[in-house]
């Protein structure tokens, strides 16, 4: 899979990035990620949701992966959550 159908979910408004997703879909992509960390997770999974109830009937979970990942900061290390979900066009 081509690293341009990754959506790196952050602090913008979630239909940007449910226009991201329905886009590389358009773009005939069959599968993209959805990927974020910390806060960031329940925006992702309604991202999920929204694409797949309201824009793109046909798309599936094809895969779900939750992870921990070390981060530096000024105050040394930190555990982030993180998640990553592989949506895919039947």
């Amino acid at each position: 899979m081509a690293e341009e159908n990754v959506v790196f979910v952050g602090k913008k408004p979630t239909m940007n990035y449910v226009l991201a997703v329905v886009t590389q879909f358009n773009n005939n992509a069959d599968s993209v990620i959805i990927k974020a960390r910390g806060k960031a997770i329940s925006k992702a999974v309604d991202v999920a949701e929204i694409v797949r109830n309201r824009f793109v009937p046909t798309a599936q979970y094809k895969d779900i992966r939750i992870g921990t990942e070390t981060l530096q900061s000024e105050r040394g290390e930190t555990n982030v959550s993180s998640i990553e979900i592989v949506m895919h066009k039947a």
